[in-house]
């Protein structure tokens, strides 16, 4: 029981970090206008463990 109380504790801390997490990135967001698309972080990501590897997108407005 001790143990299942402390995977919960733990999951919902971590969900916590990623909602505050993402409202930061928000705020972020609203105040630059900087951000990547998914299609540009999609083509980073499928280069990963390739001979041509990309370096992770830049943000832009």
């Amino acid at each position: 029981m001790r143990e299942a109380i402390e995977q919960y504790v733990e999951r919902e801390e971590k969900r916590e970090a990623l909602n505050r997490d993402t409202l930061k990135a928000w705020d972020e967001f609203q105040a630059t206008g900087l951000h990547v698309t998914a299609e540009e972080v999609d083509k980073w990501l499928a280069s990963w463990g390739t001979d041509d590897e990309l370096p992770p997108p830049e943000c832009h407005k």
